[in-house]
């Protein structure tokens, strides 16, 4: 049995240490050991999420249909200072790779090293812009001598662990660089240099698998180049021997502290795939399939939320995003169907109509599939094709994998919707505790001094740049003065209030004034200062200016982006006797980061030297606070978020893991939001927005293998005031279930398909509801067949209703996990509204 098992894996894996694997590549597609293939990728980034999480998120990607794991390697995570790396906990490479290949998939390492990724400073060290004579991304020594090295580390880490497919690992794809074709412009005649010197370098490594560089038009041969976008069906390669490949198919969009809240339809998304296979694609993958959290301080942007959700099939907490999750892998079953046809001839393409086209691709010998798509954004249409009409929604693709039948129509939505909530559960004071008050939790309080805390660092007349003092070790950098008031100023007398007036680069900044908070203002990411203009409480005599500056993710992409700096810029106040005065050029005393950071009291091993105060009751609504609280876990095994609605902004922990910066600053509700998005029509990041006067992020991920089982310890920075008795864990769970699809859906899942009376295939459209594991259907809601109208939370009965609907569901469905329900006559009434296309829709409880 020993000599057995290990021959059984060899047999059950697509690729295993047992044998190497020959990946090459020409025009149509890659070949993998003889074998053409059509893959499907799915972006899920290592240190986004966390080592326990990360079997979970591969398989639910397998499940949706997907053959490839796709990761940037993150150079700052992994090279804390120049030779000193790290691949401990969430950056722990091999062991995410190896999980890949565990579960019988493929891998695209793109290894850059730069990333963008809306992740701090691109991915590059921080520590790289201060090596003399660095200029990331160009034809500069200093920079292609890191980069080469880390490269060239990361490469020979892969070949020791026998990652790459030629040794008999998963990784069939690298990438060098990293949409540098965005940005080539700025760099002058030494860019093409770079450029031909990084895929060389690239190429030198001999991995035995293919390079690319995404968004690189001149990329060299052999290395391929990519495409980046929302829709890639007209990218063609920069030359007739590379296949067709789509690096960043982007299913959502991220956020930005302050913004609304994007989305990108299901249908559009499916739409952008089935386009892209129909016109000779051959590797397409998700940006992102799971897009998870930005935990700490790595989000970059600047103004990048903590929450990296992307509105991506798996949603940041790991949980499938339904019907999106649904919706693709209807799509990836129908692509598969029709991968034998794809692979084995050329199409031919025909035009239906105005807007109406039809790809087909037929070998001669019967394997033979068809896309038939309506490019029209508001118009229905019926195409004939070979002498057949068929219905085309506008903005979609029909596929045909035997070139008669629909399996697929991307417009046209089968899988099921999820009901989702943050359900709230009060912080527990841990049973750790030696007297435990059930009543009440023990928290302690931290108070930071406004300005200047210990010895000060350095005194300068001006302004240093913020980035550049602090090199990015923290976000926090002060800047203090002080003026004197004389006693005869006239504002003293009227009881008014002179104005702080202040210019800054980015990104935030608090002003203190003798210790008391005056206001806060900040930039909306772009490059432009902000302004803050306040009503400042001066005295006579001696007043103390303190200005804490803030960054907020550093710049993560654009041409020369390390330069882009941060920090005041321009200091006035008005309203005295001899009007305005600037202190620009004053002497300013500067500190770098808090005293709190300092002292780490975030980390567990440190906090019983501090000189905490106890208290039941925390103060609410004050600044510069640091608050500390042993908790026990949430009940249950569900995913769980921090509430930090009723705080201002910060910085939290648990056990001393980051959970990341909070900000539960609000969208402008001026702005224009929508109720519903309209899928039709080209997508862009603007299309679909809502939450106008909503926070941008209101749950922080709190990952369940951070908790102990008691004696947790939650620790919050609040820079500006906040209610911490209002701090919520809240546990992310489907509550619902919906579905909503029509007798003419075509249902690709279909195990076996049915014939009709003529002998022909024809599917039978089947709602299918499944709740999470260990609940079940406990209440059907909602349930109507006829012609029901409204959406998931919102259906209502048409004038066409059969009265059984409900009965016919609850039979089937109640006290279940799963279930299925068949539009046939033997459930309902097929006689209702003759000549009228029949619909079903279901709401559902789970508990």
């Amino acid at each position: 049995m020993k000599l057995f098992l290990p021959l059984l894996f060899c047999f059950f894996t697509l690729f295993n240490s047992c044998s190497a694997a020959n990946v090459t590549y020409d025009r149509r597609s890659l070949i993998i050991d003889g074998q053409r293939k059509l893959l499907i990728s799915a972006a899920i980034h290592y240190p986004r999420s966390v080592p326990g999480m990360w079997p979970g998120l591969v398989q639910t990607a397998k499940e949706g249909g997907v053959d490839v794991i796709e990761s940037y390697v993150f150079w700052n995570g992994h090279e804390l200072s120049p030779g000193k790396y790290n691949f401990e906990g969430r950056y722990d490479l091999v062991k995410f790779v190896k999980i890949v290949q565990q579960a019988g998939m493929y891998m695209i390492l793109r290894i850059g090293p730069f990333v963008a990724a809306e992740w701090n400073f691109g991915g590059v060290p921080v520590w790289l812009h201060y090596v003399p004579g660095s200029v990331f991304r160009s034809d500069n020594e200093p920079f292609k001598y890191y980069m080469q090295k880390f490269m060239t580390f990361i490469v020979n880490l892969m070949k020791q662990e026998k990652l790459f497919a030629s040794q008999g690992g998963p990784i069939i794809i690298a990438q060098v660089e990293n949409e540098y074709g965005f940005y080539e412009q700025y760099y002058g005649e030494g860019a093409k240099r770079y450029v031909t010197w990084a895929a060389k370098m690239a190429v030198s490594q001999n991995i035995g698998v293919p390079w690319i560089m995404c968004q690189q038009d001149d990329a060299p041969d052999p290395v391929i180049n990519t495409c980046n976008s929302f829709y890639c069906d007209q990218f063609k390669p920069n030359s007739p021997n590379k296949p067709k490949i789509w690096t960043e198919n982007w299913p959502g969009w991220f956020k930005t502290f302050g913004a609304r809240d994007p989305h990108r339809p299901p249908e559009d998304i499916a739409f952008s795939v089935a386009r892209f296979f129909q016109k000779g694609g051959s590797v397409q993958n998700y940006y992102m399939y799971h897009g998870g959290t930005n935990f700490g301080r790595t989000s970059g942007g600047p103004f990048i939320t903590t929450s990296y959700d992307y509105e991506a099939p798996i949603d940041e907490y790991g949980l499938p995003r339904l019907p999106k999750w649904g919706h693709l892998k209807e799509l990836h079953r129908a692509i598969k169907l029709s991968e034998h046809a794809l692979l084995k001839s050329e199409p031919t393409n025909l035009s239906l109509g105005p807007s109406l086209e039809a790809d087909v691709y037929d070998d001669g010998s019967g394997a033979c599939a068809a896309f038939l798509a309506n490019m029209d954004d508001k118009t229905d249409k019926n195409a004939v094709f070979r002498n057949v009409s068929y219905h085309l929604p506008a903005w979609s693709v029909s596929i045909l994998p035997d070139c008669k039948n629909v399996v697929f129509n991307t417009a046209k939505i089968s899988s099921q919707a999820s009901v989702v909530e943050m359900v709230p559960e009060e912080l527990q004071p841990s049973v750790a505790l030696p007297s435990k008050d059930l009543k009440a939790l023990k928290w302690d309080i931290f108070v930071e001094n406004a300005g200047i805390w210990g010895a000060a660092d350095f005194t300068k007349n001006g302004f240093l740049d913020h980035i550049n003092t602090t090199k990015d070790t923290t976000d926090y950098l002060w800047y203090t003065t002080s003026i004197i008031v004389g006693e005869n100023e006239e504002f003293l007398k009227k009881g008014s209030h002179p104005v702080l007036l202040i210019e800054s680069k980015g990104h935030a900044l608090h002003a203190f004034v003798n210790q008391e908070l005056q206001g806060s203002a900040s930039g909306n990411g772009s490059h432009s200062p902000f302004k803050f203009e306040n009503p400042i409480s001066l005295k006579a005599g001696k007043n103390e200016i303190a200005l804490l500056s803030m960054t907020v993710g550093l710049q993560n992409a654009g041409g020369l982006y390390e330069w882009v700096g941060a920090g005041l810029t321009s200091v006035k106040i008005e309203g005295l006797n001899n009007g305005t005065i600037d202190l620009s050029m004053s002497s300013w005393t500067y500190k770098i980061g808090l005293q709190g950071e300092h002292l780490g009291l975030y980390k567990p091993e440190i906090l019983a030297s501090v000189n905490w105060v106890s208290t039941s009751e925390p103060p609410k609504n004050q600044p510069l606070t640091w608050y500390k609280v042993v908790v026990d876990p949430p009940s249950g095994d569900e995913p769980v978020g921090l509430d930090m609605i009723h705080m201002g902004k910060g910085l939290a922990w648990l056990n001393g893991e980051e959970i990341g910066r909070y900000w539960p600053i609000k969208s402008s509700k001026h702005l224009e939001c929508v109720q519903e998005c309209d899928y039709r029509g080209k997508f862009f990041p603007d299309k679909c927005l809502t939450g106008c006067g909503e926070p941008t992020q209101r749950w922080y991920h709190v990952p369940r293998s951070w908790f102990k089982p008691s004696g947790n310890i939650l620790v919050i920075f609040e820079e500006k005031g906040g209610d911490p008795t209002t701090i919520r864990f809240s546990k992310r769970k489907t509550s619902g279930l919906c579905s909503h699809i029509a007798e003419d859906y075509p249902m690709v899942d279909q195990e076996s398909i049915s014939k009709d009376g003529n002998g022909n295939d024809k599917t039978r459209p089947t709602v299918h509801l499944k709740c999470p594991k260990n609940t079940w259907i406990s209440n059907v809601k909602f349930a109507s067949y006829g012609n029901p109208t409204g959406r998931c939370g919102l259906y209502s009965m048409g004038d066409c209703h059969d009265p059984n609907s409900t009965f016919v569901v609850e039979k089937v469905c109640l006290g279940k996990n799963e279930c299925a329900i068949e539009l046939t006559e033997k459930n309902f009434d097929k006689s209702l509204c003759p000549g009228t296309t029949k619909k079903l829709a279901i709401e559902a409880v789970c508990s």
